[in-house]
This record gives structure tokens, C-alpha cells and sequence, in this order.
């Protein structure tokens, strides 16, 4: 699935009866544009299903424009065959040309592929290789051409609701699941009546709120008398709502784990987005923390709950043909559901970290106090701040307290993280365990064991951090691993920042 740098700029809009997405902006010299875009577009309906990944990018120079040119994309989603993927392509090749002659920019989704043209650049010339290698006899319409895969960490915010749109329109006509021109088509979540959810929830009633998060309000809701199941209605004014909506459903609908809050579909008209998830019957686990249900975990289901975390994220970061960093774990967007099985929910934040790249800089986005030091001071991102996040939950999961909470020893500045490494420099942890458990020494020993892990995955410089796979190893008590050795992070303009925000 395609992401880019930067949002696609100039939003298109769906035209009546047209099966592309057109620009609505025409070119300056339209005919010639018009050729040597359907060259383009022709030369990658080739040239992508021979090529590695099944993705390309094109450009090409705009003759009698001076130096304008035009920039084109074609994929494949990677499992299916190569006979499919140009069959595919061949589809959205059809439908994208209808915009060529009408406008600047155009979109095509079709069954499991994607096509883009437009005469803005939407990715950079130093990812480009020669095109005309794949193109079988050598010769193309194009040979100025150039392809390359993109790659870098933007945050996907347009391809879902294309897919979706196209999914739905064409589950008007075909069967599910249907067959067309040897491709698969794309298996999405759900499409729902925004007039049956909003019923479904009582207009969105104070008495169905589960509760308020960054990017919306989430209520209960029964559909056909029987199945429970959450709606998360976005925020309309929130400036970032569509992103978010768009993003959680192109992350999550394709991704199913036991730790990861499933997304059963979703509902749009105009404004308004709904995203309808899993009902977690008991509800967040800050609830459970320092919320009115404090004090009714015991050591082990509290465990349980750490470990449960550690698979949900290590599946996001390993077990998935893409990595995929979070950004915003923290107590809250811990669910749990009737057996307190720990489910990672809010997804509006979540990148792509591609798997050649040790990080990505970028502006910061997340919750402060859960944030890792190299993200909020210097947009360092990886999934090492996943890893720093977690060891924040981890404190809070054992001592029942904020991690912005200071008031630990009267008027002490110290953060629940500074606290906790204070404890443990003067060997006296037992004092952040929450004092509600009854504990057994078995139990006091195996938590001091688990606070040194959540110290490991909070430690600086990022290098210090265990991946999420060596965290589920130290928690299921693996000696494979040794000593480690840790070390004191400097606080002091991190916690500046902390408490200034």
C-alpha cells in the first residue's frame, strides 16, 4: 500500500459517474499533458507487475512547458500474483484516463491495486531508477521515464477512504468477495448507515458515553437488538480528524491480533466519521488505575495485562509485513475486555517506520509524560518510543499512579519516571507499588524483577531500549537474555518540557 512524505495536496473530489478521481484544475498545455501522462500511466501498467514490491513511480518532462512535468505512481497490493496485479492495473489504467483530458490530477483504486498521476510532485527525484528495463522490448513512449519505489515515514491519509469508496460502490454491483479480471478484490471492514449508528446509539446520548479521547467520543451502541459494539464519532472541528479517521482504518482493518482492538467498519456522511469498533465491556484500563474501579487488580491480572501489551506491540513492530509505530500508548488506550484481556485501541496517530530505516524525524504528536525524550525534544521516531511508552504503563500499571503525577514525597517536581528511578538508585522500590495489592514475597520479588524491565525500556540512549520481542522474553522470565546494566537518562530538559506543556 502506497504512503508518502507529505499529504497529497489539491483534494480531489468523486465525480458523477466517472470511475476516477479527477483533479478539478487543468493543465496549461492540456494536450500535451494528456499524452505524455497516458504514456506514463501505460509504461507502469507494464512495468509494475515486474518489478519488486509491485511499485513504481514515474516522471516525465512535459515538452513545451519549459520544465514542467509530469509524475505518476502504480501499485499492486504484494500477495497477489503478477498476472493479477496487471490485470488490476489494467482496470484503473481504464478508469484514471477519463480524468487526463479534464483535469491536473487523478486517482484510481481497483480491486487490489492503485494509481495516481498529477503535475505536482508527490515524491522525490533521488528515488527513481530507469524504467525501461521492465517495459519487455525495450522500446516505451516515454523514455525520459523513470521509476522508484516510495519510501519514508508520512502518515497515510488518503488511500483508505478511496478504497473504501470504490469497495462499496462496487459491492453495489458485484458479489462479495467476486473475482475481477483475476484479481482479488480487496477485503475492507464494513460499510454502516450513519442514520442506523446514530440510532444505534441513541443520538449519541450522554447515557451510551464510554468515554473521550484525542480524536473523538466513544458510545455503546446495540445493532439489531443484539450485538454491542462501540462507535467512535471523530470530532468534526478537530483539525486533524480526517487524518485520523482515515489513517486508523487503513491501519487497523487489516491487522488482527488478540491485543489489538478490532475495527468491525465504519460510516461517513459529510462531516461526520464513525469508525464502529470491538465493545471492551471493561472499558480502559486507567479505570482500573487510579479511576473508580482502583484496587480490584490483583499482581497477577495486572501482569497478565503488561504481557498482553508487550504482544500487541511486538506484533505492530514484527510480526506484520510493515512496522508500525504507535505513537500514543498510554493507560488510556489500553482496553480490556470481560476477561481482562488487554486490547491496544487509537490508531489515529500511528506511521509506517519503513524497515530500512532505523528512525524518521518528524513533529512530534502524542501524549506528554508517555512520550520518549528523543521524539518530544528532536522528532526522532522509531519504534523505540513504542518500547519508552510501555515502560511508562508498566509504572502506572504497578503503582496506580499518573506518570505526570509529582507529589510523590511532599512538594517533589519529580515525574512518576524520575521518581521510580530514584527508588530503585537507592534500592527502596517497594515504595511505588501500589499499596491496594496484597502481595505475596514471591509476588514483591517478581514486581521488582518487572520494574527493572519497564527501567530498561525508559532508558536513554535509544540503542539501551530492548525491542518489544526481548521485553516478552525478559516477562516470561527467559534467562537467555543476562544482566543487563542500567542506566540513569538525563531528565532534566525533558522534564522541562514535560511541565511546561
Amino acid at each position: 500500500m502506497p504512503y508518502e512524505s507529505e499529504s497529497f495536496k489539491n483534494e480531489t473530489e468523486l465525480l458523477p459517474g466517472n470511475p476516477g478521481l479527477c483533479g478539478n484544475r487543468t493543465s496549461s498545455r492540456p494536450d500535451i499533458f494528456e499524452t505524455v501522462v497516458d504514456g506514463l500511466l501505460s509504461s507502469l501498467s507494464i512495468a509494475t507487475p515486474k518489478i519488486n514490491g509491485f511499485y513504481a513511480a514515474v516522471t516525465s518532462p512535459i515538452n513545451g512547458t519549459n520544465t514542467s512535468t509530469a509524475y505518476a505512481i502504480a501499485q499492486c497490493v504484494e500477495t497477489i500474483p503478477p498476472d493479477a496485479c496487471r490485470s488490476c492495473l489494467e482496470v484503473a489504467y481504464a478508469d484514471i484516463r477519463s480524468c487526463i483530458s479534464s483535469g491536473n490530477d487523478g486517482r484510481a483504486v481497483d480491486s487490489a491495486c492503485f494509481m495516481r498521476y498529477s503535475d505536482t510532485a508527490f515524491f522525490r527525484n533521488n528515488q527513481t531508477i530507469d524504467i525501461i528495463p521492465f517495459l519487455g522490448d525495450g522500446s516505451s513512449s516515454n523514455k525520459g521515464a523513470v521509476v522508484g519505489g516510495i519510501v519514508g515515514g508520512g502518515v497515510i491519509i488518503i488511500l483508505l477512504i478511496l478504497v473504501l469508496v470504490w469497495w462499496y460502490r462496487r459491492s453495489k454491483r458485484s458479489t462479495p468477495g467476486g473475482i475481477l479480471n483475476g484479481a482479488k478484490e480487496l477485503q475492507g471492514p464494513n460499510y454502516y448507515s450513519y442514520s442506523d449508528l446514530k440510532n444505534a446509539t441513541q443520538d449519541f446520548s450522554d447515557e451510551n458515553k464510554l468515554g473521550e479521547g484525542g480524536f473523538g467520543d466513544v458510545y455503546k451502541a446495540t445493532l439489531d437488538g443484539e450485538e454491542i459494539v462501540a462507535v467512535k464519532k471523530l470530532k468534526v472541528g478537530f483539525g486533524r480528524a480526517k487524518v485520523g479517521f482515515e489513517n486508523e482504518i487503513l491501519l487497523i482493518s487489516r491487522i488482527h491480533h488478540r491485543n489489538l482492538l478490532r475495527l468491525l467498519g465504519w460510516a461517513s456522511e459529510g462531516s461526520n466519521l464513525l469508525l464502529v469498533l470491538e465493545y471492551m465491556s471493561n472499558g480502559s484500563l486507567d479505570r482500573f488505575l487510579w479511576g473508580e474501579k482502583r484496587g480490584t487488580l490483583n499482581w497477577k491480572r495486572r501482569h497478565d495485562i503488561i504481557l498482553g501489551i508487550a504482544r500487541g506491540l511486538t506484533h505492530l513492530h514484527k510480526e506484520i509485513h510493515v512496522k508500525i509505530v504507535h505513537r500514543d500508548i498510554k493507560s488510556s488506550n489500553i482496553l480490556l475486555d470481560n476477561d481482562f484481556q488487554p486490547k491496544i485501541a487509537d490508531f489515529g496517530l500511528a506511521r509506517f517506520q519503513p524497515e530500512d530505516q532505523t528512525h524518521v524525524v518528524t513533529k512530534f504528536a502524542g501524549t506528554l509524560g508517555y512520550t520518549a525524550p528523543e521524539y518530544l525534544l528532536y522528532g526522532i521516531l522509531s519504534d523505540k518510543v513504542d518500547t519508552f511508552s510501555f515502560g511508562i504503563v508498566i509504572l502506572e500499571i504497578i503503582s496506580s499512579q499518573k506518570c505526570t503525577y509529582r507529589n510523590f514525597d511532599g512538594p517533589s517536581t519529580d515525574c512518576l519516571l524520575e521518581y521510580a528511578w530514584k527508588l530503585y538508585e537507592t534500592k527502596n522500590l517497594m515504595k511505588l507499588i501500589d499499596e491496594t495489592m496484597d502481595l505475596s514475597k514471591e509476588e514483591e520479588k517478581h514486581i521488582m524483577e518487572v520494574i527493572e524491565i519497564a527501567l530498561l525500556c525508559t532508558q536513554s540512549p535509544v540503542s539501551k531500549r530492548p525491542t518489544m520481542p526481548e521485553v516478552i522474553l525478559m516477562l516470561s522470565n527467559d534467562p537467555s537474555l543476562g544482566e543487563r546494566q542500567l542506566a540513569r537518562p538525563n531528565f532534566t530538559e525533558y522534564s522541562r518540557r514535560i511541565r511546561i506543556g
